[in-house]
């Protein structure tokens, strides 16, 4: 996998070359594999609208929802070109009329963008906008956007975990995971967590789980139902459905839910398993989440940096121009490790 292609992109600044602000950004202008992300050198630095926030990034996370958006698989796809990423951290540049939670000088980091994240600038709306404590890098920011946020929308507002339940992280390892780990630990929840290799389970027991379980060996459920004395799982964060969701229906204990994070396929279940247990399978997509639900969870994430326990974990990190190869990575390579972010 080669790193992300250049591209040359027009600036439109009117017949005045002068006062124009350019920038680099990483553009898709077709659907498919991680060589249409493109790196264009010349992109107008975007302008702040009413109640937006004009970031200048320094590090944007990568999420496997958006190698889905990119191959043009995902159920949301933006209009062509677009830039990725929704997940940056920077310090403001400027703001727009009716912004008063920030100022320029900020250290921020963001849960959506308006202009996309795979850039030098990027323009995102207030609400999506939040501060960034000084003991936090920049790449842990970029770490934060949609890992935390679709770890607390799962365990609270889907599953409604309750402090005393046991949880499952089915892929423990990786950005959800971790964040995942954290939160369930923070909450009062038992925390078992899997990952594919010895450094990941490390680093899941690092990050809040009780037990770490390595699901590339046989026989690792039985080890899991044997960890909770038969009783099997309250709740199931599942980051690969397509592959274990048969599995996690027959892990659960009576009236437990496996939350679906992540998927890569189809798979064949027998709907005989959550009728013997009443359980339950529900989707998780952090897009959904309401404002009040939204400003609920980053009250509870600011209180996890401020007391020290949200800790994003960064593994691999590329340059803007390796996007490609981020893109190819986050898919490919076995044994997640942390989250992949883009450093500008």
């Amino acid at each position: 996998m080669s790193g992300t292609s250049v591209c040359e992109c027009v600036a439109v600044c009117g017949s005045d070359m002068s006062g124009c602000r350019l920038m680099r950004a990483v553009r898709v202008k077709e659907f498919g594999a991680p060589s249409v992300l493109r790196l264009c050198s010349d992109r107008t630095v975007p302008q702040p609208g009413h109640r937006q926030v004009l970031i200048r990034v320094h590090a944007c996370g990568v999420n496997p929802v958006e190698t889905y958006i990119r191959a043009g698989t995902y159920a949301r796809k933006p209009p062509l070109p677009y830039t990725p990423g929704t997940d940056v951290a920077g310090v403001v540049e400027t703001v727009g009329e009716g912004v008063t939670a920030v100022k320029a000088g900020d250290r921020v980091f963001t849960t959506a963008t308006e202009s996309g994240g795979y850039a030098e600038y990027t323009v995102s709306a207030d609400e999506c906008v939040h501060k960034l404590p000084d003991a936090l890098h920049f790449t842990q920011g970029a770490a934060i956007g949609i890992p935390y946020f679709t770890a607390y929308r799962a365990l609270v507002h889907k599953a409604h975990a309750k402090a005393g339940e046991t949880v499952l992280i089915h892929g423990a390892s990786g950005g959800v995971g971790v964040a995942a780990c954290q939160l369930s630990r923070a909450l009062g929840l038992k925390v078992l967590g899997t990952a594919g290799t010895p450094e990941g389970m490390k680093l899941v027991l690092n990050n809040g789980a009780h037990l770490a379980f390595n699901h590339r060996e046989e026989g690792y459920a039985d080890k899991i139902m044997e960890a909770t004395e038969g009783r099997g799982i309250d709740v199931i964060v599942e980051m690969l459905s397509n592959v274990n969701l048969s599995k996690d229906l027959q892990m659960l204990a009576f009236g437990g839910r496996v939350t679906i994070i992540g998927c890569r396929g189809s798979i064949e279940i027998n709907p005989r398993d959550t009728m013997a247990k009443e359980s339950s399978i529900m989707g998780v997509a952090v897009f959904f989440a309401t404002p009040e639900e939204n400003k609920e969870c980053a009250a509870l994430l600011y209180a996890g940096m401020e007391a020290g326990w949200l800790r994003p974990v960064v593994g691999s990190q590329y340059p803007l121009d390796k996007a490609a190869q981020a893109h190819h990575d986050i898919i490919e390579c076995p044994g997640a490790a942390g989250k992949i972010v883009l450093t500008m």
